[in-house]
């Protein structure tokens, strides 16, 4: 009974003690640091209790917290990010392979899902559902986005239509020429997502490669594209890598080692808790020796430029197009116990000269780095190689050729943007998106007479005599898009361009897309023309001394 009586005392004491030799070693051995992190941690945690503690009004503590991560996060680089659990599954699906859905492309036009495509032997094809379906109600409640912005009403979609493979979804569907309400329930499946867009032969000798992004099946479908390609007598090989906006470090090492020989460097990666980490090639890729060319401009970025730099740096492709984006930053995804997502900024990757071709940045300034694709524009550098203002110092290729880090991959052969026809009625057709939504009503207006050309060579003779650029006019003027006949005289061959491969997309596929726009593109024969003179492969300047 002695004893019990002293222990309260005893353990006072004991506490004392603790903080005093806690305090001894923070300051002796941790600096200032210790303290800071665990005052800051504490700051922010107390706070939030004294707010659900003590505010005049009751307030949900989770939804200031979820503002206040991507605030905190937005004071580090324009890179690092917070992801909310809702849109988790959809952002990380854009670079699976497949994802669980029931297999339609579509659009967002008048708050209502208007459906593009249908995948082929997908679930929605099964259920009956047609290509300019729109669905108006899931799961029996009317689709409402009223008042959100595309990009909230696209993932709201994706939202509903998306879920568990072999879940049910009931839609209902307003079809063209039908009055009455049509219903589906689809039993969701995984559906096939494809990094590879387009594949085909420009001519005889020179096959083109068009990758979107750099996702889980990326590497698999180069190899069946190069397979498909070399089948058809493939001697030239255009990779396009043009509005890439990236994807995973992997996927680009894989495919930068088909095309190098062994031991290449192809990039490394570095940070303050991340020692240098070094990616080489094998020498087992199967195409070293074919002449290549990669087309980049202003929207490819991360893994494309790794791409790019490490066949630039190695000699091995010549790049051209305009200065790419300018993304050097590594991102690391750490999950929440409610499946939200941090993609935390952990170390900068160098391509094989030694340049980091990230883009200056000032922390917490995200509106400025964001515009900076804008002051480009503004400052000339679409139009002029002269322009381009390098922030890096200069480094060398294998061969002693100069290039630069600090701002992007600039290639190797300019290709200015073509402005010749452009109209500022040119510019307000394309930018208000009334190009894109004439074109979808025109497809879902005629998908009868259009089903009759399947090919591109068929669909695009019949387009030609359909007068598109004059019907534009008329759907545009009454979209509130005043007619300027001078204007439209001027760009009518852009216009009808632009609308005649919106629809053979609408009608046909992605290659079909691309196949028709590379006809005439300004980078693809340059491209061409870099083959016909054998200069693929690029050589040591004359000046540089051995």
């Amino acid at each position: 009974m002695k004893n019990n009586r002293f222990s309260p005392l005893i353990m006072a004491l004991c506490v004392v003690a603790g903080i005093f030799i806690g305090t001894f070693y923070a300051n002796h051995f941790g600096g200032n640091r210790l303290n800071i992190i665990s005052s800051g941690s504490n700051k922010l945690s107390n706070l939030l209790h004294i707010i659900k503690d003590q505010y005049v009004d009751e307030v949900d503590i989770d939804s200031i917290a979820e503002g206040a991560i991507p605030e905190i996060l937005g004071e580090l680089d324009p890179h690092s990010a917070y992801i909310p659990a809702s849109d988790a599954q959809i952002v990380g699906d854009e670079l699976k392979g497949s994802f669980s859905g029931i297999g339609v492309e579509f659009t967002i036009r008048e708050d209502t899902i208007h459906v593009q495509n249908v995948i082929s032997n997908g679930p929605a094809e099964r259920s009956g559902l047609l290509a300019g379906d729109k669905i108006v109600t899931i799961d029996g409640k009317p689709f409402d986005v009223k008042g959100k912005s595309s990009e909230e009403a696209n993932r709201e979609a994706m939202r509903l239509l998306k879920g568990e493979k072999d879940t049910k979804v009931k839609i209902g569907v307003m079809r063209y020429g039908e009055k009455k309400l049509k219903e589906f329930t689809i039993t969701r499946g995984e559906i096939p997502q494809k990094s590879i867009t387009a594949t085909h032969m420009l001519n005889d000798n020179t096959g083109y490669i068009r990758i979107k992004n750099f996702g889980d099946t990326t590497y698999a479908e180069l190899l069946i594209a190069l397979a498909t390609l070399s089948q058809q007598g493939v001697k030239n090989l255009i990779i396009d890598l043009r509005d890439n906006g990236g994807g995973y470090l992997q996927a680009a090492v894989q495919i930068a080692n088909e095309f190098l020989p062994k031991n290449k460097l192809i990039v490394y990666q570095e940070g303050r808790k991340m020692q240098r980490e070094e990616f080489r090639s094998d020498g087992h890729g199967s195409y070293q020796r074919i002449p290549l060319v990669v087309l980049i401009n202003e929207s490819s970025a991360s893994a494309s430029e790794i791409l790019a730099g490490a066949l630039q740096d190695n000699d091995r492709a010549t790049i051209i197009g305009r200065r790419s984006f300018g993304k050097g930053l590594v991102q690391k995804e750490i999950g929440f116990s409610d499946k939200s997502v941090v993609r935390l900024t952990i170390a900068r990757y160098y391509t094989p000269s030694g340049r980091c071709i990230q883009k200056p940045y000032v922390a917490g300034k995200d509106n400025d780095y964001a515009q900076d694709i804008v002051n480009r524009y503004a400052s000339g550098e679409f139009f002029s190689q002269d322009s381009i203002k390098h922030s890096g110092k200069a480094y060398h290729t294998g061969n002693g050729r100069v290039v630069y880090g600090g701002g992007g991959i600039t290639p190797d052969i300019f290709v200015p943007e073509d402005t010749t026809n452009i109209t500022s009625y040119y510019k307000q057709a394309a930018m208000s998106g009334l190009i894109l939504q004439f074109a979808f009503t025109y497809t879902d207006n005629n998908r009868q007479t259009l089903n009759k050309y399947d090919t591109l060579e068929d669909l695009e003779a019949y387009l030609k005599k359909q007068n598109l650029v004059e019907k534009f006019a008329v759907y545009a003027d009454s979209h509130g898009l005043k007619r300027r006949n001078l204007m439209i005289q001027k760009s009518n061959k852009l216009l009808n361009r632009y609308i005649t491969s919106r629809i053979v997309y609408n009608m046909l596929n992605d290659d079909a897309w691309a196949h028709y726009l590379n006809e005439d593109d300004e980078v693809i024969m340059k491209a061409e023309d870099v083959f016909k003179r054998g200069e693929a492969f690029p050589k040591r300047p004359a000046n540089t001394e051995e």
